[in-house]
């Protein structure tokens, strides 16, 4: 069958995401010989956009694993803002060395859902939003190679396509599954939903790039320091402050890295369905 135009979307709060769809998006163009699009889905006024596509279109779709799931605040806009009406689709999703569980089947469901047509879909380590400890560096180069291969076989795969796919792509999860629940050091449930940031006002320097960057828009602009909207701790502001002055110190949340931390170092691998 034949392609005319290939665009990738993402949602990406500290960039891992983003950066493991252009790596595939831009090999996958490459392979192709189709014209690239890129279009972020990450800040409140990016996801106010409806983005329509139709056939003969290939869609790129990346989103990070948030509790072994998609981001509930973000997966509705998702839902909502993209319309396939026939274009293949290539879901991503991002997990911080833990595991996606059932994150990559959510987007694939929410995808054949709104019109897609699923061929290709990955699970993709990174480097965990809220520690360097884990996934540090990935996707590193050997990810990137890994990627690139990927995006050979997806190319194989559509080149020996004659028609657009009636049946959506198999991959293991449970669209519907609860979210996970995270767990303290102790081993017991911690719940740290109404955390938000600290700002340490003696390195702040009122530069308000927390503010423009958070994904929720939670942040005030003319007070940093104050986080009246929903905070849905993504690290975008500990991420992305230049001086460092963001943090938290909610005790959940800070036993809850430390569990992470303890048992998860283990390099993942990443994980592809054709």
């Amino acid at each position: 069958m034949e392609l005319r135009q290939m665009t990738a979307v993402y949602y990406s709060a500290t960039g891992v995401t983003g950066k493991v769809v252009h790596t595939l998006a831009e090999a996958l163009a490459a392979e192709l010989t189709l014209p690239l699009a890129c279009r972020g889905f990450t800040k409140p006024e990016e996801r106010r956009e409806d983005l329509r596509f139709g056939e003969g279109e290939l869609v790129i779709v990346g989103s990070p694993t948030y509790a072994g799931r998609m981001p509930n605040k973000i997966a509705p806009d998702f839902q909502a803002r993209l319309q396939g009406k026939g274009a293949l689709a290539v879901p991503v999703v991002t997990f911080g060395n833990r595991a996606y569980e059932n994150s990559l089947a959510e987007l694939c469901a929410l995808l054949e859902a709104s019109g897609f047509r699923t061929v290709a879909a990955g699970a993709f380590p990174g480097r965990h939003a809220f520690t360097d400890a884990l996934g540090e560096g990935r996707p590193d180069w050997d990810d990137k190679r890994a990627i690139q291969r990927f995006a050979k076989q997806i190319a194989g795969k559509l080149r020996a396509l004659e028609a657009v796919p009636t049946l959506p792509l198999e991959v293991p999860g449970d669209p519907g599954a609860p979210y996970y629940i995270p767990k303290g050091l102790d081993g017991g449930p911690v719940n740290f939903l109404k955390a938000k940031p600290r700002t340490d006002m003696g390195k702040c320097c009122n530069c308000g790039v927390c503010a423009r960057t958070c994904p929720m828009g939670a942040i005030n602009p003319e007070n940093v320091a104050e986080v009246p909207g929903t905070c849905i701790k993504c690290q975008s502001c500990v991420r992305k402050c230049t001086h460092h002055a963001k943090y938290f110190d909610d005790p959940a949340f800070l036993s809850h890295v430390a569990m992470l931390e303890k048992n998860f170092q283990e390099p993942k691998e990443i994980e592809t369905f054709l």
